[in-house]
């Protein structure tokens, strides 16, 4: 059976790393998607002014930029940095969504960052998350763009995110406007969560839903646990129930597809773009939308 591209679905540019941005914008609009979530090392590669303008030519609007945060440091120059560089990253969110087509979202997807090294103070790592929420949120209000805090698998927690729940990151988000700080709910990061369905309902309630992305988990994992995404439908999520939440909850945004794979990598692009399109309609399409 062949399908059209879903209205909603946005390639998250991770799908194709191994392209430049020029050739993930060209798979893009050849595939028929609506939509691209961008990474910004590809951005900084030509600079953010020409990177813009590629992607106001395509005609693809923005889903989401990634990414911004790793700001777990005790306070000194690396923390300082970090905050500084996602200051940079708030403001080339704001003007790639500008580029971008109508329905472009100005999104800047947080990854916490893990432990600082020789440290094992999980409450106190995730307390300066906060803190860096606090310091970012003002220049992200003036700038318009929602910061989305995304929780990743435990199995992360050592060295990549010290934020593992939906729960954790929409207590993280507390007190600020919805506009301001919200949060990715991506299936491969919740899917195992026994408080997901509640969660999602209450990101609903508070308007926090920033971004929905979905990819599969599959068994056996390889070595680099980072690589081990797989197109939905190939695994063990249940798209059914996390969409039908998802959509229960209010989130009418774009829907990413967000791959890390070595095979998918190294396949062509326009085979990456279609299997994309085929396995967002038959696992993620049919549950859009339904009570």
């Amino acid at each position: 059976m062949g399908f059209q591209a879903d209205p909603r679905l946005s390639l998250n540019q991770a799908c194709l790393k191994r392209q430049n941005l020029a050739n993930a914008l060209r798979a893009g609009v050849d595939g028929g998607l609506p939509a691209i979530g961008l990474w910004r090392e590809p951005v900084a590669e030509i600079g953010l002014a020409k990177a813009a303008a590629m992607l106001a030519r395509s005609g693809l609007r923005l889903s989401t930029l990634c990414r911004g945060g790793f700001f777990t440091a005790y306070e000194g120059d690396q923390r300082r940095w970090a905050i500084d560089d996602n200051r940079r990253a708030i403001d080339e969110t704001a003007t790639l969504a500008a580029a971008g087509a109508a329905g472009s979202r100005a999104v800047l997807v947080l990854v916490a960052g893990g432990l600082p090294e020789g440290s094992r103070d999980l409450a106190g790592a995730r307390g300066r998350v906060r803190q860096a929420l606090e310091e970012l949120a003002p220049f992200a209000q003036a700038a318009g763009v929602t910061l989305a805090v995304e929780p990743l698998h435990p199995m992360f927690a050592a060295d990549r995110a010290v934020v593992s729940t939906l729960k954790q990151a929409l207590d993280l988000a507390d007190g600020f406007p919805p506009e301001v700080v919200g949060v990715v709910i991506d299936t491969f990061h919740v899917w195992w969560d026994p408080q997901v369905l509640e969660q999602i309902s209450r990101a609903g309630g508070e308007g926090r839903i920033a971004s929905y992305q979905v990819c599969d988990w599959k068994t056996p994992l390889p070595a680099d646990v980072l690589a081990s995404r797989h197109y939905p439908g190939d695994g063990v999520v249940d798209f059914h129930l996390l969409t039908r939440a998802v959509s229960r909850a209010g989130y009418k945004g774009d829907i990413e597809v967000e791959l890390f794979n070595e095979d998918i990598w190294a396949d062509e692009p326009g085979n990456v773009v279609n299997r994309v399109v085929s396995s967002f309609g038959e696992s993620v399409s049919p549950h859009l939308g339904r009570s």
